[in-house]
């Protein structure tokens, strides 16, 4: 069994109008993301090489959009306080899948 790449719990899951989970999770595991509800049921999940990433100019500094299955997903990844992290959990979020093989833009 490998080691998760990437897992952040909290993060805002839209898709565009409609919120779909305010406290949901995204893992990148053994070349796969996944989107997941606060609960862990699984809101979609894709192979990292046919994930495309990246930041638009309106989302902001601590969210991504990701298009998995065709689905246009906005991932709102705030910094917790008292954690120091240089880099962020956006950004962090799209290292770990171009290291994977995906988030091509």
């Amino acid at each position: 069994m490998s080691e998760t790449d990437f897992s952040e719990t909290g993060v805002r899951i839209d898709r565009w109008a409609r919120s779909l989970s305010r406290a949901g999770q995204v893992t990148v595991k053994d070349g796969r993301l996944a989107l997941l509800t606060s609960y862990g049921r699984e809101i979609d999940s894709a192979p990292v090489g046919t994930v495309s990433t990246g930041r638009a100019w309106f989302a902001g500094g601590d969210a991504t959009v990701a298009r998995v299955n065709g689905t246009r997903y906005r991932l709102t990844m705030p910094r917790r306080p008292g954690k120091p992290d240089e880099a962020g959990p956006a950004r962090r979020f799209l290292d770990a899948l171009r290291g994977a093989g995906g988030g091509r833009g």
